[in-house]
């Protein structure tokens, strides 16, 4: 028997440009970014988001002058195709077939373009157009919500649903450039410029506790969607996936280490089993709550702590309990998002505000305790935790965090810091995985 073992790296680099009114003769980022790659005439593909077309009065019309401005270097080969929003263009692959189509009838080849213009789950469709044609064609983002702009727009994974399942379907494709145009913040409804806050507040609890900060002391202007406030939240938040993206050694996810997957576990599911009625970001925040309280009541963080988490949340407008999170089977939830990640379950908790601590053996039942404690406190007060309650709601409040908390000594971690996470309550015969117990990074 004879073996050859190849081992080689390959770099990627890719520009995240903030700007506005991109599409203007007088914003030369676009123009460049299609001229950089060398072709003497280059050729593209535009997708749009439904949404964006139907909230952006005269949009069609801007691409159409700045088509004709660049004609002699840029050739848009088809007008530009409108994609469904939201999760619908990613459960059904007839729009990933249909771009395929336009990519093979108009000879598009890997130096071309495709230019994605909408939300997150467009440009994860689009995307994943892109990276299987031709094994890859050149793909430009541009989000048009805060959520695609801080988290899906700037990273390197796509993918589509199926089978139920979000995200099933997918590859991981850098992208050859992002661009960030705030002039589309402006048309957003407040539920869609809400929604991409929750991204910032998961990736400050896990990387950045002054970014943290900052959330937590402006969540009142985060709340009135403050342009100032929102543009450097957005831009802190993106360096942020960023530099986990490129200095985390990992940025493929070979491993089953997912940090930015905090509180995403439970959000998956939400998203699913409400058929997309809780958008991706309320989700998210939900599953922040939810895996905060679970790292309260293993000790990695204390009540202060767990306290504004839950006051940022709800300060900046999101519900952190909706009757679907009841309806999860918390084992079968972790069983999936263990397929999702490969190989051992691991879910990250908070090992203090700014950090985090990927744990392997996780009681579902005290998970299930968790759940159970957010519906009560949402019963009781008519929302979720939050410090500026009156007294009689805080007294109520109180209550319901304290039940079914874990008696794992004072800070439930061991002399060097790292949790040993085996409090009293979380008995082998309610745990769901077993094995090492956490790891800091």
């Amino acid at each position: 028997m004879k073996t050859i073992q190849q081992t080689f790296s390959v770099g990627y680099s890719y520009p995240v440009i903030f700007t506005r009114d991109a599409f203007s003769a007088e914003n030369p980022a676009l123009k460049h970014l299609l001229r950089s790659a060398g072709a003497q005439r280059t050729r593209v593909l535009t997708v749009i988001d439904s949404g964006v077309v139907r909230l952006m009065n005269g949009l069609l019309e801007k691409l159409n002058r700045f088509a004709e401005a660049h004609a002699d270097h840029i050739e848009f080969v088809v007008p530009p195709v409108v994609m469904r929003g939201g999760e619908a263009c990613k459960s059904d692959f007839v729009e990933v077939e249909r771009l395929h189509a336009l990519v093979e009838r108009h000879g598009l080849c890997r130096h071309s373009f495709i230019l994605a213009i909408g939300g997150g789950a467009v440009l994860d469709a689009a995307g994943f157009a892109a990276a299987t044609a031709h094994r890859g064609i050149r793909l430009i983002r541009m989000p048009t919500t805060t959520l695609a702009m801080n988290d899906a727009g700037v990273g390197v994974k796509n993918g589509i649903n199926a089978f139920g399942r979000k995200n099933f379907t997918g590859s991981f494709a850098p992208p050859f450039a992002v661009v960030n145009d705030f002039d589309f913040l402006r048309l957003l409804p407040a539920r869609e410029l809400r929604a991409g806050i929750a991204e910032a507040v998961k990736v400050a609890l896990i990387r950045d506790r002054p970014f943290f900060d900052f959330l937590y002391a402006a969540r009142a202007e985060l709340a009135a969607f403050e342009p100032q406030g929102m543009e450097r939240m957005i831009v802190r938040c993106a360096e942020l996936h960023l530099e986990h993206i490129g200095q985390s050694g990992d940025p493929f996810e070979f491993g089953s280490s997912r940090p930015l997957d905090f509180g995403h576990w439970a959000a998956h599911k939400l998203e699913e089993l409400s058929a997309g009625e809780i958008r991706h970001g309320e989700a998210v925040a939900i599953g922040i709550a939810l895996d905060s309280l679970y790292s309260y009541r293993v000790g990695l963080i204390g009540e202060i702590e767990l306290r504004r988490i839950l006051a940022a949340l709800e300060g900046i407008g999101f519900e952190l309990y909706h009757p679907t999170l009841s309806r999860i089977e918390v084992g079968r939830a972790l069983g999936e998002f263990r397929e999702h990640l490969g190989g051992e379950l691991s879910i990250p908790l908070l090992n203090g505000i700014g950090d985090k601590i990927d744990c392997h053996d996780i009681d579902a039942w005290l998970y299930r305790q968790c759940i159970d404690s957010l519906a009560a406190r949402k019963q009781a007060t008519g929302k979720s935790l939050t410090t500026e309650e009156t007294e009689e709601h805080r007294g109520k409040t109180e209550t319901v965090i304290a039940e079914g908390q874990c008696k794992s000594g004072d800070t439930g971690r061991t002399k060097n810091g790292k949790s040993e996470l085996q409090p009293d309550c979380a008995g082998d015969s309610r745990r769901l995985f077993s094995g090492k117990p956490c790891q800091a990074p």
